[in-house]
């Protein structure tokens, strides 16, 4: 009788005992499901977060005949907006994408700019296919990716469809034009490529208050006019980057004629506009542009 009451008991405890061990291992289940959950929400939200800021920061205005995406970085949110345009002439030009790269990290590292106040857009390459054909790649690229100097770069300066793309443009637009010597196209119409539509579509749907178009190579700041003379704030916009980064300012560009340019036709269209060429094909001549940059987004800082 002895025996039997001490195993009820040995049973009894050990009953309870397992119970409990159940009850708080189903309670660390379940504790560790919820867990599981808010590690799969915080690990979804680490990974949407940065997407969403990154589309905020970049976007495909259009693409380019072979397809390549033609990307636009702002910075800021102010209503009044700058807009720099590098790699215009592709490979040819790839200095102006690499300093338009530069800028896009400044802007990103300048505390001294309120993003409230302004809002700054920065295109590296206006021709992606042009640019890939050279440097090998239509996207980020450093200095030591670049063409050594005695390479021909000239075909690089052309799109997919052997236009230039700055003849493009619908201010004294011809089919034929001229660069230096050479005669280049302009296309089959004005804006016939989809680079420079692009470009004419983001200009009437933002209506940028200037813009900057990064060019090689001259070492100037030229002014933009269509048959309606300099207009004042233009000439401003000309003084101040000339002024700031030490380049030469110039009324118009006259070392031979140019038909469908870019900036004269935004200045047909009542926008400030101004060529910035580089003083060489190989330096960004980042001091001087820097300079220039920092003045201009100061002027038009409301």
């Amino acid at each position: 009788m002895k025996n039997t009451i001490i195993t009820l008991i040995i049973i009894i405890v050990l009953g309870f005992g397992g119970y409990l061990i159940f009850k708080n291992s189903g309670s660390d289940s379940s504790t560790t499901q919820y867990q599981n959950i808010d590690l799969i929400q915080d690990t979804d939200q680490a990974t949407t977060t940065p997407t969403t800021k990154e589309n905020k920061e970049m976007t495909v205005i259009g693409k380019s005949v072979e397809g390549r995406d033609i990307t636009a970085y702002h910075y800021g949110e102010g209503d009044t907006e700058i807009l720099f345009i590098g790699g215009t002439h592709g490979g040819y030009g790839w200095a102006t994408s690499l300093l338009a790269y530069e800028t896009i990290d400044s802007l990103k590292l300048d505390s001294s700019i309120d993003p409230a106040k302004i809002k700054v857009t920065v295109i590296p390459s206006l021709n992606p296919d042009g640019l890939n054909k050279i440097v090998g790649t239509s996207e980020r690229f450093e200095l030591a990716d670049a063409p050594e100097k005695s390479v021909d770069t000239t075909e690089g300066r052309f799109n997919a469809n052997e236009v230039d793309l700055n003849r493009n443009f619908d201010c004294n637009w011809k089919t034929t034009s001229k660069w230096q010597n050479k005669t280049v196209s302009g296309g089959t119409e004005a804006f016939s490529e989809p680079e420079a539509q692009a470009i004419k579509n983001y200009v009437e749907e933002n209506k940028p208050a200037a813009v900057i178009v990064w060019y090689s190579a001259a070492g100037g700041v030229f002014a933009s006019s269509c048959y309606n003379g300099v207009s004042e704030e233009t000439s401003t916009l000309t003084s101040i980057y000339a002024d700031a980064s030490g380049y030469p300012k110039y009324e118009k560009f006259d070392y031979y004629a140019i038909t469908g340019d870019m900036v004269n036709w935004l200045a047909k269209k009542d926008i400030p506009a101004i060529s910035v060429l580089l003083s060489t094909h190989n330096d960004i001549d980042w001091d001087k542009n820097e300079a220039g940059i920092k003045a201009v987004i100061k002027h038009y800082i409301k």
